[in-house]
Parts: structure tokens; C-alpha cells; sequence
């Protein structure tokens, strides 16, 4: 009886698990261009991610189900900050689809616990994306400009550092 809905965690879980790789891979970018704001909203977003594929195991599981933990898609080796960002957006944009159209199935179904799992989900989702499609707005706004202040901040935290530091 569960068969469907534990098909459906397993591939929301596999879902998650292409965001987390991707998100990190975004995160050491971001980081290593010195955006560290950005560094952090996609390691913060990476976590959060990882959180939601514990929450879609414990579901697997308790239906007797087996946890695959393959991941949906590779990693896109893209190293320019737009692109990071309307990709992000997207996968965002379509993991809600996702959830919520597979909420509506597993409510269907009479699995209401796997419903509400989803809806939670897709609650997350949309966060994400509203953070994705802020930075996007900020970039377009700003330009460059955004990333070089991003840049600043870490000099001037650097600094910071370095002055605090006893001689």
C-alpha cells in the first residue's frame, strides 16, 4: 500500500541529495571567488537540504521502505554567480512542483503524515527560492557592484581579524 508514497520520498530524497552536492559545489565557488555572503546562503541552503533528506528517511523507514540516496542529477560545474543563482532558483522552483503535486498523490492515497512531510517541504522550497530570486533581483539592481561590496566585506573582516589579533 505505501509502495507509491515511499517512491515518492525516495525521490524527493534524491532530489535533496543533488541540491546538497550542488549547493556546495556553488558554496566552495562562492567562497574561493570571496562572496561570502553568498558562500553562506548556499552552504545554509545545502544544510537545510540535508536536514530535509533526514525527515524523508525517517518517512522511508517507518513505511518499511529502503533509503536509496541517489542523487537525481550531477553537479553543473558553473562558476559564474548568475548562473549559480537562476540554476538554484529553478531547482527550487521545481522541486515545489514536485512536492506539492506529490502531497496531492499521497493524500490521495489516505497517507496523510507523507502529505503533510511534503507540504513542509515545499513551505522550505519556496523560502529558497524567494532568497535565490532576491540575490538575482540584487544582482540585476546593483550589478557587479553587489559583488565587489561582497568582496569588501570579506577584506574588511579579514582586517578586522588581523587587528584584534594580539602581536
Amino acid at each position: 500500500m505505501h509502495q507509491e508514497s515511499i517512491a515518492l520520498l525516495n525521490a524527493a530524497a534524491a532530489d535533496e541529495l543533488a541540491a546538497v552536492h550542488q549547493y556546495m559545489y556553488f558554496h566552495f565557488h562562492c567562497n574561493d571567488q570571496g562572496y561570502d555572503l553568498l558562500a553562506g546562503l548556499f552552504r545554509r541552503t545545502a544544510i537545510e537540504e540535508m536536514l530535509h533528506i533526514e525527515r524523508l528517511a525517517e518517512r522511508i523507514l517507518f513505511l518499511k521502505g529502503d533509503v536509496t540516496l541517489v542523487p537525481a542529477a550531477e553537479v553543473r560545474a558553473v562558476t559564474d554567480v548568475r548562473q549559480m543563482l537562476q540554476i538554484s532558483r529553478d531547482m527550487e522552483e521545481g522541486s515545489a512542483v514536485a512536492y506539492g503535486k506529490w502531497a496531492n498523490e499521497c493524500g490521495g492515497r489516505g497517507d496523510s503524515a507523507s502529505k503533510q512531510l511534503f507540504e513542509g517541504l515545499v513551505m522550505d522550497e519556496e523560502r529558497h527560492y524567494g532568497s535565490y530570486d532576491t540575490e538575482l533581483g540584487n544582482l540585476d539592481r546593483f550589478g557587479d557592484k553587489y559583488l565587489a561590496l561582497q568582496s569588501m566585506e570579506r577584506s574588511r573582516a579579514v582586517a578586522a581579524a588581523a587587528a584584534a589579533a594580539p602581536l
